[in-house]
């Protein structure tokens, strides 16, 4: 007949992303598919408070976007180094018979249960953190290119779509001085429109400062393929077109002086164009110097 003195029980377990900028892939996910968070534990005698579960902290690569699967709905992302959101929360506790002591009944005997935790289905994506993206048609030359100045060993063949996944190189520059690159999966008229490798191409190049434009020397017509490129990018995301980009002629080493100053005059001018060949190393100084112009040239953006 003693007074009310059931504790509140602890919270279900917490299910939190924490960025960590040691990891590049979400590899280590692979068989982590069904996580289970623990109950919180019962409220005890003596208005003694049951232990929270023991939170699930799941560590992923800086730029990992976390979605529902049902609606597709995006619920975090993950941008910077010990960053730490709670994708899915515990349960609460329930509140034990001492909250419901009144006047008249001083010793009551229930107490509010605990509320169920929630369960579904998540998909964790990652967008590519680089500095410069390689974008252009399959077979543009970009793995090659990034084979040659870098250290990256990317899947080379003479068939579309031999790239399906980034990949990435770091580039060395003058004293010591580098930058990261990604050879994107090549683009087609459509893309925006998920034809191709569609949006899961196009969404590694919203993470990057600035974009190379790869067009091969013996395309038919240069700029309507930089226009098609570039009107796939604006379907996507407008806001894209904000970014900076340098336009490299790639396999120019079968061009002579006359027919560069014919595919210049046709190309856009208000963005800088660099001739270069990865198999004679032709341009290649000239086109890291720009890169790491533009990359450490602020944007000037009007307000």
């Amino acid at each position: 007949m003693g007074g009310p003195d059931g504790g509140d029980g602890g919270r279900g377990a917490h299910i939190i992303l924490k960025g960590n900028r040691n990891l590049w892939t979400l590899l280590h996910l692979r068989y982590y598919k069904n996580v289970l968070a623990e109950d919180g534990e019962k409220g005890g005698s003596n208005n003694c408070h049951g232990r929270d579960g023991k939170d699930i902290i799941i560590e992923v690569p800086l730029g990992t976007i976390a979605r529902d699967e049902e609606t597709g709905r995006q619920e975090i992302e993950i941008l910077e180094d010990g960053q730490e959101v709670i994708w899915i929360p515990g349960g609460r506790g329930g509140l034990g018979n001492s909250h419901f002591a009144t006047s008249t009944n001083q010793a009551p005997e229930h107490a509010q249960p605990g509320l169920l935790g929630i369960e579904g289905w998540k998909v964790l994506e990652l967008k590519v953190l680089a500095d410069v993206g390689l974008v252009g048609f399959p077979n543009a030359g970009k793995s090659t290119l990034l084979s040659v100045i870098t250290s990256a060993k990317p899947k080379i063949a003479d068939y579309a779509f031999t790239t399906i996944t980034p990949n990435l190189g770091m580039v060395e520059y003058r004293d010591g001085k580098s930058f990261c690159i990604a050879d994107l999966p090549g683009i087609i008229e459509g893309a925006s429109e998920g034809r191709g490798l569609g949006h899961r191409f196009l969404r590694h190049i919203e993470r990057n400062s600035v974009l190379l434009f790869l067009i091969p020397a013996d395309s038919t017509d240069h700029k309507k393929e930089f226009d098609i490129l570039l009107n796939e990018l604006e379907q996507y995301n407008p806001e894209l077109l904000n970014k900076q980009f340098l336009l490299a002629i790639s396999k120019s080493d079968m061009l002579d002086e006359e027919l560069k100053k014919e595919i210049s005059a046709h190309l856009p001018k208000q963005y800088p164009h660099v001739y270069i060949s990865s198999v004679t190393n032709q341009g290649l100084v000239e086109l890291k110097d720009k890169l790491w112009e533009i990359l450490n040239t602020p944007v000037v953006t009007e307000s």
